[in-house]
């Protein structure tokens, strides 16, 4: 039985599944969004929204437990200096998922992840937009 077992094993062994969730936190933070089927998706977010909440401390412990859950300097670095200060002022949900569709090999139900754009980020685009057009 398995009562009080948190989390999903996606049918891969333990190693097999936190190498699979560091590759895709990789790409999701190289590329801002991704498509995987639905469950990886919820997964993942449980797997990065910690990391950016590390990134938005800063300080170099949270570097380092950062670096120990997903260790890629470079995508580290990136979340500490370019994603985590986005959202200095939203105290989570950092990710969006979108539901797309049915995979057409053996109809698993896929999704996008993706960054959210934070409400700074928004209104400067809207001024951008104005000035543009006025």
């Amino acid at each position: 039985m398995r009562h009080r077992k948190a989390g999903k094993k996606l049918g891969r062994p333990t190693a097999h599944r936190v190498a699979m969730l560091r590759n895709m936190t990789i790409s999701l933070v190289n590329n801002g969004r991704i498509e995987t089927t639905l469950t990886r998706a919820k997964v993942l977010r449980g797997f990065v929204e910690p990391l950016i909440t590390l990134g938005k401390k800063g300080d170099l412990a949270a570097r380092r437990l950062a670096l120990r859950r997903l260790p890629n300097k470079t995508a580290v670095h990136k979340i500490f200096d370019e994603i985590a200060p986005k959202y200095k002022n939203r105290p989570g949900g950092y990710t969006r998922i979108i539901k797309t569709g049915f995979r057409r090999g053996d109809n698993a139900r896929m999704a996008i992840i993706e960054f959210v754009e934070s409400e700074e980020v928004k209104q400067e685009e809207s001024k951008e937009s104005a000035e543009n057009q006025g």
